[in-house]
Formats: structure tokens, C-alpha cells, sequence
């Protein structure tokens, strides 16, 4: 099976053809750097992180472009609250969602370019779209779209402008359909100064969808291969974008892909609903590859539930990932180590995990092979005797490469280290209860069998999981309430 996605655009599944053979172009709308990230950000990064890494695992180069709007009506009533400089608050946002996105495991992306840092592109832009008849300035220093010059708007979201809701607002001043959009931004007195660029058509500053489709272009062309987003950008943001593009004469994106929402307790999530949960919460709570394991479970185009059960498992599947592998690196190497530096891009994957993939990232499908093949793993380091290493070397390669491709290899350098705890407080942990499982092993020589239940019950009700195998007892954390 060739590898087949979704296209928000036809609403069909349909083989992956890209523009260039071989390499692939992707844009993914980036953050507006305006305040937290949150979990509805994480779930779209890392909901198209998987797809760059399928894709480079399928041979391909991506050419990944995920922007940065550093300017915007609310970053700037936002930082004027907080008495602070509009650029300084948006780059304190900015690092911190790259912070964010680097701790969860998020690969970077190829470029991240700013708007305010393509202004030219955006003129460049908005002068054709008013050549060929599809804008035209205020005189007042804003340019709109004229959306009725366009017959292709509403095609992505197949809706009509007879059909698309009203407002029902005062239209602003200058536009000549309430439909249209805003392009450029004309200068306000209360903003800054700095909040401003000298343009043909007066001072002022880029309106959100045109940046868009400026910066797709120059990183990747007039046409490319995909563009991606938040199920919530679909209208108009995504709308927008490609009737300016189009209307310019541009193929644009050849394929749209959108990401589920995110639900709390069964709600959408929102501050108004006091069921807001930042990035950072998330992850001051459970650990990073939980959250991660969490967030990326699920189909990409389905919902996410988030909520405590749905944590506490998602801790438990990655604690035994984690200590499965773990266990099969110090059987084959005597340190973890050793054998995280095996080539996984060598590795040969389950025929299944494959097809699952390539069909529309069917995540849910694909870790059901995973899991076969860390019970399959489990089986053969529980076997009496030692099982061959050929075969163990096998199987650990084969889950740790599936994982790779969900960004959760136990072993790699994103993960290897982490268990839970710090360093210091597992070695820590390690010796106390090394020696209470030391006095149940005395204990079960002498068949003192009430003392070994005893010490076992103990460990248990603290939360520590004791498995008994093949070279003794090892030890885990269990995820607790």
C-alpha cells in the first residue's frame, strides 16, 4: 500500500503524489505569540510531527514551514495591559512555545519565519492581487480582499456566500462587502509606532491571512504539497488563504490536512468553561512522553479526550514502554546505553504498523503493533533460560523504531534518561528498595512466605510494581491518582 491522506478540501482519502518526486513541502500554521501554549497547540504540532517523521521514514525530504505570527490585534492589547513593549511580549511567548515544543519531543521545523519579518512579500503580494482586480486600497492605509471577485471562495469549506453567517457588526469603514478581509492593517493612533510599516497604500500592518500566504510561497513555491492546521482555522483563516492565493494565480496547497480538537472532561475547552489546561500545567503534572503518548493516540483527525483516566493510562503504556526496553538493552548490553545507539532507521517495520501509517496515520491501529511486539518482547526476556539476543536485538529494534516514529523511541536521546524522576532521586529509590527486595529474597529462601507478602504489599501499596522473572525481581513506578 502506497501511503494515503486525507484532504480536508475533496473530504476523500487519496494517494500521496508529490509536487517534486521525492520530497515533500509542508506548511503548518504556526503560533499567534500572544500568550501560554496550550493543549489544543500541542496537539497540533505534534499531531503533524508524526507525519514529517512518517514521511522521512518513508524516504522522503520534507521541506517543513511552520510560522510565527509575532503581530497581531491581540498581542497588542495584550502587552499594552501588561505595560510591555508589543515585540518583547511577543518573543517572551514565542521562546516559550519553542521551549514547550522542544520538551514534549517536537522535531524543529526546517524554517519558522516571523510576519513582521516579511513585509516586502506581503506588499509584493497584495500589489497583484489589486492588479488582476481582486483587492483595492481604502485610501485610508487598509487593503481588503474582494471576495466577490473571486468565484472559488467557500471551495474549502464548501460554502456559498449566500450561506456564510453575518456578524451582524457595524461593517468597518472602507470595505466594500462585509465579507471581505482585511489584507493590510491602516495604522491606529492608540497603537505603537513600531506596531507599523511604510507600504504604497499607507502605514500599517499585515492582516493574518495574507502573511500566510506570503511566507508559503517563498519557502515553498507558488504550489507545494501540503498545508496544515487546526481543525478551528479551516474558516476563514484556511478559506481566506487560498482564495488570496488562488485569485494571485498560485496552485497554492495541493492537499489540506487538519487536526482534531481537544476536549476536558468531555467539553471543549475554553477559560470561560474553567477548564483551560496550559501546556505547562500539563506537564508539570505528567511526564513529558506521557503527555506526548496522550496527545498523539489518538487518529489525528479524531477529538482527544484529556482528563484524568485518560492520563493515568497514558503514564502506565509509557512506564511499561520505557521499562520493557529498558530491560531488553541491559540483557543485550549490560547498560541501556549501548543500545540506543543501534541504527532504528535500518530497522525493517511490521508489515502492519506500515499499512496502518500509510493509511491517514492510523496512530490507534499502529500501536496495536506495538503493543503485540512489546508483549512478544516481554515473552522472550521472561523465557526460561536466556533467549537468543539475535532475537531480542530483533524485537527491541522493531518497537523501539515504531515508537522513533511516534517520537517515543524509551531509548533515544529524548527520552533515554527520562524516568519519571531525576537521576539522583531514582538512584536513590533504586537502593531502598534494592534492599527490601534483597530481605523478600531472604525471606522467600527461608520460606518465610508471610514477611515476603509482606514486603511485596508494602512496595505494591507505595507504588512500586515488583515483576519476578527469569534474573530476579525488577522494580517500576506505577502511575498514581
Amino acid at each position: 500500500m502506497t501511503l494515503h491522506l486525507h484532504d480536508t478540501a475533496t473530504r476523500t482519502t487519496a494517494p500521496f503524489t508529490p509536487v517534486q518526486p521525492g520530497a515533500v513541502s509542508l506548511y503548518v500554521c504556526g503560533p499567534t505569540t500572544q500568550g501560554d501554549p496550550h493543549l489544543g497547540h500541542l496537539r497540533t504540532f505534534l499531531a503533524f510531527d508524526v507525519l514529517v517523521r512518517w514521511l522521512e521514514r518513508s524516504g522522503y525530504e520534507v521541506a517543513h514551514v511552520r510560522n510565527v505570527t509575532d503581530i497581531d490585534d491581540k498581542i497588542l492589547v495584550k502587552s499594552a495591559e501588561a505595560d510591555a513593549a508589543w515585540w518583547a511580549w511577543s518573543l517572551r511567548f514565542e521562546r516559550e512555545f519553542q521551549d514547550t515544543l522542544d520538551r514534549i519531543g517536537n522535531r524543529r521545523p526546517t524554517y519558522e519565519p516571523r510576519a513582521t519579518g516579511h513585509v516586502p512579500e506581503m506588499i509584493a503580494l497584495m500589489e497583484r492581487l489589486i492588479e488582476r482586480g481582486h483587492a483595492y486600497a481604502d485610501g485610508a492605509g487598509s487593503v481588503y480582499f474582494d471576495v466577490a471577485s473571486h468565484p472559488g471562495y467557500g471551495a474549502l469549506t464548501r460554502q456559498s456566500l449566500e450561506d456564510m453567517q453575518d456578524a451582524g457588526e457595524e461593517m468597518e469603514p472602507g470595505k466594500r462587502d462585509r465579507h471581505d478581509f482585511a489584507l493590510w492593517k491602516a495604522a491606529k493612533p492608540t497603537e505603537p509606532e513600531t506596531a507599523s510599516w511604510d507600504t504604497p497604500f499607507g502605514r500599517g500592518r499585515p492582516g493574518w491571512h495574507l502573511e500566510c500566504s506570503a511566507m508559503a510561497r517563498k519557502y515553498l513555491g507558488e504550489s507545494f504539497d501540503i498545508h496544515a492546521g487546526g481543525l478551528d482555522l479551516r474558516f476563514p483563516h484556511h478559506e481566506n488563504e487560498q482564495a488570496q492565493s488562488h485569485a494571485a494565480g498560485y496552485g497554492f496547497a495541493q492537499r489540506w490536512m487538519h487536526s482534531g480538537m481537544v476536549t476536558v472532561d468531555g467539553m471543549k475547552m475554553g477559560k470561560s468553561l474553567d477548564n483551560f489546561v496550559t501546556a505547562a500545567r500539563a506537564l508539570a503534572e505528567h511526564p513529558a512522553p506521557a503527555v506526548r503518548l496522550a496527545l498523539v493516540s489518538g487518529h489525528y483527525r479524531a477529538t482527544v479526550e484529556y482528563n484524568a483516566t485518560a492520563m493515568r493510562e497514558a503514564e502506565t503504556v509509557w512506564e511499561r514502554f520505557r521499562a520493557t526496553a529498558a530491560r531488553a538493552a541491559e540483557r543485550l548490553e549490560g547498560a541501556p546505553l549501548a543500545a540506543a545507539e543501534a541504527p532504528l532507521a535500518d530497522v525493517e517495520l511490521p508489515a502492519e504498523f506500515t499499512a496502518a501509517m500509510d493509511d491517514d496515520l492510523a496512530v490507534p491501529e499502529a500501536l496495536a503493533v506495538v503493543h503485540r511486539e512489546q508483549a512478544a518482547l516481554n515473552t522472550l526476556l521472561a523465557a526460561p533460560g536466556t533467549a537468543p539476543s539475535a532475537e531480542v536485538t530483533s524485537s527491541l529494534g522493531r518497537l523501539r523504531a515504531m515508537l522513533d516514529v511516534l517520537g517515543l523511541d524509551p531509548l533515544g536521546a529524548q527520552w533515554g534518561q527520562d524516568q519519571g524522576v531525576s537521576g539522583a532521586e531514582h538512584a536513590a529509590l533504586d537502593a531502598l528498595i534494592s534492599s527490601q527486595l534483597a530481605a523478600r529474597e531472604a525471606a522467600r529462601a527461608e520460606k518465610d512466605w508471610a514477611r515476603a507478602d509482606a514486603l511485596r504489599d508494602a512496595l505494591t501499596a507505595a507504588g512500586i510494581r515488583i515483576e519476578d522473572g527469569q534474573d530476579g525481581a525488577r522494580w517500576t513506578l506505577e502511575t498514581r491518582d
